[in-house]
């Protein structure tokens, strides 16, 4: 079975960077759809990144789209998605979701923008 860990995240000033990694194991990692959603506090889940393995596509939502960036190490099973320009309404916690039905998740990272 799937298994997707988390890490990175944490508390970073307005315009900071950060990058968080979901490291993937129990499936072949050479063919996957693999989402980065968000739940900010008291707020329903938004999506916010999607990397389509097989046809080398991403999308990302309008509202960080030119500041983040999916990328892969397929060498380490690992999604990253670096955040740059961070603003404090990407204050969330994050999850990276495997499968087009989100079959899997991982355990969650906080990431917190405030001065």
């Amino acid at each position: 079975e799937a298994q997707l860990v988390q890490s990175g995240g944490g508390l970073v000033q307005p315009g900071g960077s950060l990058r968080l990694s979901c490291a993937a194991s129990g499936f072949t990692f050479d063919d996957y759809v693999m989402t980065w959603v968000r739940q900010a506090p008291g707020k329903g889940l938004e999506w916010v990144s999607t990397i389509y393995s097989y046809i080398s596509n991403i999308d990302y939502a309008d509202s960080v789209k030119g500041r983040f960036t999916i990328s892969t190490d397929n060498a380490k099973n690992t999604v990253y998605l670096q955040m740059n320009s961070l603003k404090s309404e990407d204050t969330a916690r994050y999850f990276c979701v495997l499968g087009d039905e989100y079959d899997y998740w991982g355990q969650g990272t906080q990431v917190t923008v405030s001065s």
